[in-house]
């Protein structure tokens, strides 16, 4: 009797057994899972302070210049919760290249590359365990001080909001990376969340957007600047020449439209009927209105996709925001197009690329702000090697439409006030309408010296004549 009464005790016993076992099993799965494959995204949770708080328990990796010029690292804090805290010595300068780092996160490089200045990355990590030493790498960038101070100051003294990009054309070292109005990252650099969120706040805010990277986070329309794009397809095509001439009446009537398109000021562009290297100098719009639609919109679209119009892969390493050409086009819009009007937006990152190329015999280089990446012990662990992003267009082209940038500055030009006693300055000049605030936006790309940017100042030395019996003036 006992035997069998057990036995009918035990059944329930094992179904308590086999259910506890089968729970402690979905506790230790359960369990190597958050902390194994679900660990990252628990770490980058907002919510998760504990992963905040350990950012500011070791020195974050500096970021430096060019030349070793610190403007971004870490200093003690003096606190137990938060022993470091960023400092950034030249703030506003720097603002749109190494954005803040806080307990909301970060901005600009300072987030692009948080696994590097963090230590988090895998390279960091593991020299970190092996040779005992903590931190973040170190970040030293391709920008020229003297070039970032030329600029910042430049544009602040219009007191106009703008941004302005300068690039090695022979390497895409961005040299110079500014976007006004700035801010100061070390407002970001506060522990007292109710300041920092009084800070943000206003920032975020205020109509002037100081946070906005104008350089690379937004796109414009490119205006005349966009004509170096329909130079490029025109002379590519092999329709036209410097010398070709080319119809430029005081107004033009769009094709399949009751709108007149007209040169600035109303008047005949020339004579009436200039060379294609007069039409640009004087940035005629009538004829480069109607050399658009002759080359028609496929042809512009895939001049201007070589630039890098419509492509997503571009980060430096922040990403940037998409230039773009419309997709569909009548006429009347192809017309408009041709002039950097109509939908065509390029962020002026895209505006300096668009010389740049030209600069570099019509080949593109990939642009970049990191030169290398070093531990806290000096061993570099990675180093920037230039590479070529696009083929833009042929070096006989290339040279070309320099000369035709050359003359955009020459006496009597639209962009003359570019031009530099001594050397040749390249460039374009543009204006571009902005109807949602009724205002226009100005801008310029160009390139000196305009034969080997980048060496020392000097004059046109290649000495072949450029075609069509036309030489730089």
């Amino acid at each position: 009797m006992i035997a069998p009464r057990a036995r009918r005790i035990n059944i329930p016993l094992r179904h308590v057994a086999l259910m506890c076992g089968g729970m402690l099993f979905a506790l230790l799965a359960n369990v190597t899972y958050l902390q194994g494959l679900d660990s990252e995204r628990l770490n980058e949770d907002p919510r998760n302070q504990r992963t905040m708080i350990a950012r500011f328990h070791s020195p974050r990796g500096q970021i430096l210049l060019h030349d070793g010029t610190v403007i971004a690292t870490s200093r003690k804090a003096g606190g137990a919760t938060y022993r470091y805290r960023r400092f950034y010595p030249d703030g506003p300068l720097y603002a749109a290249i190494t954005g803040h780092f806080s307990l909301h996160g970060g901005a600009g490089i300072e987030q692009a590359e948080e696994a590097l200045l963090s230590g988090g990355d895998p390279r960091v990590k593991v020299r970190g365990l092996v040779g005992g030493t903590r931190g973040g790498a170190t970040l030293r960038l391709t920008v020229d001080r003297g070039a970032q101070r030329a600029a910042y100051d430049g544009l602040r003294a219009t007191g106009k909001p703008g941004a302005v990009v300068a690039i090695d054309p022979r390497t895409g070292a961005i040299l110079a990376m500014v976007s006004l109005p700035s801010y100061d990252p070390n407002l970001y650099a506060s522990f007292d969340a109710a300041r920092l969120d009084r800070v943000d706040k206003r920032l975020r805010g205020d109509p002037a957007n100081p946070l906005l990277n104008r350089a690379i986070q937004r796109n414009y329309p490119p205006g005349s600047t966009f004509k170096v794009v329909t130079g490029a397809a025109a002379l590519h095509s092999g329709r036209y020449g410097l010398g070709t001439r080319v119809s430029a009446p005081a107004s033009l009537r769009l094709p399949g439209t009751s709108t007149y398109l007209r040169n600035f000021g109303g008047d005949t562009c020339g004579n009436g009927n200039p060379p294609l290297l007069q039409a640009f100098k004087l940035s005629c719009n009538t004829p480069f209105a109607k050399i658009g639609v002759d080359l028609g919109q496929d042809v512009l679209r895939e001049q201007a996709e070589a630039f890098g119009f419509d492509t997503d892969d571009l980060e430096v390493p922040m990403p940037v925001a998409r230039s773009v050409y419309p997709p569909v086009l009548d006429d009347a819009q192809t017309a408009m197009s041709a002039l950097g009007q109509f939908d065509v937006r390029a962020t002026p990152l895209m505006i300096a690329m668009i010389a740049a190329a030209v600069a570099n015999d019509g080949s593109l280089m990939r642009p970049h702000l990191v030169k290398d990446v070093r531990l806290a012990d000096g061993t570099m662990i990675d180093k920037a090697e230039p590479s070529a992003y696009r083929r833009v267009l042929g070096a006989e082209e290339a040279e070309r439409l320099t000369v035709m940038m050359v003359a955009a500055t020459g006496k009597g030009s639209t962009g003359s006030a570019a031009a530099i006693r001594g050397v040749k300055v390249a460039g374009k000049t543009g204006t571009a309408e902005n109807t949602a605030k009724g205002r226009a936006h100005a801008l310029f790309t160009g390139f000196a010296p305009a034969v080997s940017p980048g060496s020392p100042w000097g004059s046109w030395s290649r000495g072949a004549d450029p075609g069509d019996g036309w030489r730089l003036p």
